[in-house]
């Protein structure tokens, strides 16, 4: 039972990374827009987090280093202080866009006017974060999050050809509109590889203890965890090809996407979609929350950690206290949280290198690592992924502007 709990870092890793409310529109109107054209993007951006977040979190359990220590420490100063500001303001981005996520899925549930709610995420938020120790974060929203598997079963009863579906998984070029399926193709790889998953996931495996014998256990999360992210994604752009594609339905809202499980599955279905939302989103809300305030102490050498408490590590308390009412503001604008959340991962995807770069270097340091370092098959993925990581990072403005923001 232990081992099974051990994994709720991954499940809350993949639920919150994976399958956040950028992901939960995008796969989903890539479905609407492309039919099961895109399905083989998503296996590729698992494996390559996969294969990423394996490493820092051996790191973490080995060196006891968390991945932007190890950016600081193997980039330099202004490199990493490069890294940093980018890091810092898509994550603030994306905790907006994460917040306003889920003051829709509580109006969704309650009716409630939509600028209280986002006051009472806010608030629930602060409230649950600082009285919820790290582990039962990782347990209540990780295994909360399953409520997602109801787009799974939603996308079986849905009826899809399954032939077409299998024919997704080819990897092939689009005969028509070729600059807004490269963007698809950006978007997809851009959010199972954001920045801030494995700053998460490589943090919370020193919040966890992580030490050498945990290995397996980091493996495991890794494997389990964002397995069943990309097994999400997948059943959501099923569901957009099945049922919103023959319509001719953009699903631009939460509301909308929602229906993917109530039109086969009735008010069940509508009511459990909305709850894993509301878990999915909030458990991303804490993803991005911490990623912020563990960059920030980490790259100033703060004492940081929430099994510190507040007395233990008061900088890193202020900072994700800051973010939070920061976020606050941002979305009490009246910015739409889709529309932000799809500029964070374009965003996010220029400054995927400065990530990813350093993890690769550490992985195969000696000095940190001794006999834990990267193996062949290791190194071989790594700089495979590396490689379309920097065609990623360089393609994603141009593609956004040229597809005004994939809307053409």
């Amino acid at each position: 039972m232990s081992k099974v709990l051990g994994l709720a870092l991954g499940i809350l890793a993949a639920i919150g990374g994976f399958v956040d409310i950028g992901d939960l529109v995008f796969n989903v109107s890539a479905g609407a827009t492309f039919g099961y054209e895109l399905m083989w993007v998503i296996p590729i951006g698992v494996v390559g987090i996969i294969v990423y977040s394996e490493m820092c979190g051996r790191v973490a359990a080995v060196s006891g280093k968390a991945v932007f220590d190890a950016i600081r420490e193997r980039v330099g100063f202004k490199a990493g202080l490069g890294a940093l500001v980018s890091s810092e303001v898509v994550n603030l981005m994306t905790l907006a866009a994460e917040v306003g996520g889920v003051a829709i899925a509580l109006q969704l549930l309650s009716g409630l006017p939509y600028r209280w709610l986002i006051v009472l995420a806010i608030v629930a938020l602060l409230v649950v974060i600082w009285v919820t120790s790290f582990e039962w974060l990782e347990r209540i929203f990780g295994y909360g999050g399953l409520c997602m598997l109801v787009f799974a079963v939603a996308a079986i009863k849905l009826g899809p050809s399954w032939t077409d579906v299998g024919k997704g998984f080819i990897p092939h070029i689009a005969g028509d509109s070729k600059l807004l399926y490269g963007y698809f193709i950006i978007g997809l790889l851009g959010a199972a590889l954001t920045p801030y998953e494995v700053y998460f996931y490589s943090s919370g495996g020193i919040e966890d203890q992580w030490s050498p014998k945990d290995i397996g256990l980091n493996r495991a999360n890794a494997i389990i965890g964002y397995g069943l992210g990309g097994f999400l994604s997948l059943a959501l752009m099923v569901v957009g090809a099945a049922l919103f594609l023959s319509r001719g339905i953009s699903p631009e809202h939460l509301g909308t996407i929602a229906l993917g499980a109530e039109v086969p599955l009735g008010q069940i279905g509508l009511l459990l979609a909305l709850v894993g939302i509301l878990f999915a989103v909030g458990g991303a809300s804490i993803d991005t929350v911490f990623s912020g305030a563990y960059n920030l102490a980490q790259f100033c050498g703060w004492e940081w950690g929430r099994y510190r408490h507040a007395r233990g590590a008061p900088r890193f308390a202020l900072t994700w206290i800051v973010l939070l009412v920061l976020a606050m503001g941002i979305v009490l604008t009246g910015v739409d949280p889709v529309v932000l959340t799809e500029y964070a991962v374009i965003f996010s995807v220029v400054a995927l290198p400065l990530t990813y770069i350093p993890i690769l270097l550490v992985a195969n340091d000696r000095a940190y690592m001794g006999r834990y370092g990267n193996g062949r098959l290791a190194n071989v993925l790594g700089l495979l992924y590396l490689v379309v990581i920097v065609i990623v990072a360089l393609s994603a403005v141009p593609l956004m502007i040229l597809t005004n923001v994939g809307q053409n």
